[in-house]
């Protein structure tokens, strides 16, 4: 498929922009055939709605044609004896960003609708121009809003593409216009100045807001509202959105929140998931253990399951988030399960069934969570012919064993997807992601490269940012995000313990991003972000000077997914040796290092410090 080998353009979160340096193969699967009619029988069916016990599911030209109990069906309809498991309909995540994999990621574990919140508008228009051509039956089914609504300069503008912006309520309808064009499927906007994560950046102003609001009603759209603060949420919801992209991590929901939200008839995708991930708690820690999902996680979903964001300063907390469902439900608002993915903490597919634990964690029952991924997200986004399992509905079905309804994480237990009555071969996914593990543990036994057994990296003497093995020194900064921090690197005279010379990091971090950064990179390899194996070193050392203020070693590791590990020193005004173990980086045992970055930041300000004598020990 030409959408599983699209190159992504950006990341959902400021440090993936380093793997715009990346290009990592795609898993391409064949089309299966759906050609076949079948029948599901003795199933227990949670029909999007309510549970049919015993029933019969009869599927045939990709659509459900029957549903009931003992079928009569011709002999030359198979039969799949489905006796003790649950068959649902596929699970709609209703809050993602899908480029490259995506969508193969999802369906493999039971998504087989993404409503995808901001992507490129291109990879947009190619796959639903594949999905109306009935090809991309293993891919979830995509709706987009393609490019969401910001301010110059404002979130979504960080990600290292140009996107359209709106500076005032004027431009919002021909900008409305312009998406529609492009096929979204709806409009995303983007309330939020960063203050919830101790940031500050351009958002859009109300007026603005409700002028894209009204746009998007007026071309018969519904408008979605990405917002930080419980504030947020209030100010779009009187100016019309339909629904929240997400709930608020930043404060208590104030005792009428969830009347408010049912008074003005609208939606809210919580996105439980990322907002734990925010609050400092990997998400998806144990989705990455699970016996039942972890076969079919790559290394790169495993390690971005198992972090986190960086500690924001303002503590958000996912439990506000929860507190407000309960509010939510007691006023009926509709809750749809969505998890943000990729963000950190999350991956494709198989964080929606963290989210649904924790939809039920915060007070759902069951089968409520299985309607916020079915019923709910069809009605909500006029999905009308999905969501629910029903004669004339697409036979996009997920066959569980045991009784979500009853323990909703049961759905991790998947015997098959189905999209439009085609199976997924899970079976081929998982070998091929066996086969991918195999070598990347065989890469992890391989020498290390000529040059690291002596352990120096630099001792700069030669005058020179150069390595004895590796990339030399080079400068990196949040631009790569969108940010405007800076920064320089000079080799100066006078050294640690004597030496001829060391290398000066200076800069001024810009406040703008709650992740701000500038310093100095290294990779171990030929190429930057190549993983090495340096496991026979123990340690990273250093002598550090500087201005007094606390700094980072950053660690970027295969395993460790899309953030880097990181640990703090201190460049006081003397000299100090430092040193930090390798399992200090999120227990990594140096197998897989892929770059180790010296940087100043996230706090603002200007900031000047030394390093000598890098060496792994």
């Amino acid at each position: 498929m030409n959408s599983r080998r699209f190159a992504a353009t950006f990341r959902v979160f400021g440090w993936m922009a380093f793997y715009l340096l990346l290009s990592a193969p795609a898993i391409i699967m064949a089309s299966p055939d759906n050609g076949n009619s079948f029948v599901i029988r003795k199933a227990r069916v949670f029909d999007g709605h309510k549970v049919l016990e015993q029933a019969d599911v009869w599927v045939e030209d990709g659509k459900i044609k029957a549903v009931g109990k003992d079928l009569k069906t011709p002999s030359n309809v198979k039969t799949i004896d489905a006796a003790g498991d649950t068959l649902l309909p596929g699970l709609i995540d209703s809050h993602t960003h899908a480029w490259g994999d995506a969508l193969k990621e999802a369906e493999i574990f039971g998504v087989t609708t993404e409503l995808d919140m901001f992507t490129d508008a291109k990879y947009m228009q190619q796959i639903k121009k594949e999905q109306t051509e009935g090809k991309d039956l293993d891919l979830a089914d995509l709706r987009s809003a393609g490019t969401l609504a910001t301010a110059p300069g404002g979130h979504g503008t960080e990600y290292g593409v140009q996107i359209p912006t709106l500076s005032s309520p004027a431009e919002a309808q021909a900008w409305v216009d312009a998406r529609v064009a492009e096929g979204s499927d709806y409009i995303k906007i983007v309330i939020d100045d960063a203050s919830a994560y101790g940031g500050h950046r351009p958002t859009l102003d109300n007026a603005t807001l409700k002028a894209v609001i009204d746009a998007a009603h007026k071309s018969g759209k519904l408008a979605v509202v990405h917002i930080g603060t419980q504030k947020d949420a209030r100010a779009v919801i009187e100016a019309g959105a339909d629904g929240l992209a997400h709930l608020f991590a930043d404060s208590s929901p104030a005792p009428d929140f969830g009347k408010f939200v049912a008074a003005h008839h609208a939606f809210v995708i919580p996105t439980l998931s990322v907002l734990e991930s925010v609050s400092g708690a990997a998400s998806g820690q144990n989705l990455s253990t699970d016996p039942r999902l972890a076969p079919y996680l790559t290394s790169d979903d495993i390690g971005n399951l198992k972090r986190s964001f960086p500690k924001f300063s303002t503590a958000p907390d996912e439990k506000y988030a929860e507190q407000t469902i309960v509010q939510l439900k007691a006023a009926h608002v509709s809750i749809l399960a969505g998890t943000d993915a990729p963000n950190p903490g999350t991956s494709h597919g198989v964080s929606i069934h963290r989210e649904l634990e924790l939809l039920v964690r915060s007070g759902l029952t069951p089968q409520e969570a299985l309607a916020a991924a079915t019923s709910v997200p069809a009605a909500t986004f006029h999905l009308d012919d999905r969501g629910v399992i029903a004669p004339g509905k697409r036979a996009d079905l997920v066959l569980v064993k045991g009784d979500p309804t009853q323990d909703v994480t049961a759905t991790r237990d998947i015997v098959s997807v189905w999209k439009l009555g085609a199976e997924d071969d899970r079976a081929s996914y998982r070998a091929v992601i066996e086969k991918e593990k195999q070598e990347a543990a065989k890469a992890a036994q391989a020498p290390p490269p000529s040059g690291a057994e002596m352990g120096l990296i630099s001792d700069f003497d030669d005058g020179t940012p150069s390595a004895k093995f590796g990339t030399g020194w080079t400068l990196s900064t949040d631009s790569l995000a969108g940010g405007k921090s800076t920064g320089e690197m000079k080799v100066i005279d006078g050294g640690a313990n004597g030496d001829k010379h060391a290398l000066d990091i200076s800069g001024v971090v810009d406040g703008g991003l709650p992740y701000a950064w500038a310093g100095v990179m290294w990779a171990p390899g030929a190429q930057p972000f190549v993983p090495v194996n340096l496991s026979s070193k123990k340690s990273i050392t250093f002598f550090a000077k500087g201005d007094g203020q606390t700094y980072r070693v950053l660690v970027f590791t295969t395993s460790g997914g899309r953030i880097p590990a990181h640990q703090s020193f201190t460049a006081g005004a003397e000299w100090k040796k430092i040193s930090v173990p390798f399992s200090a980086f999120n227990g990594t045992d140096g197998h897989d290092i892929s770059a180790i970055l010296f940087v100043g930041g996230p706090a603002a300000g200007k900031f000047d410090f030394q390093i000598d004598e890098v060496r792994l020990e």
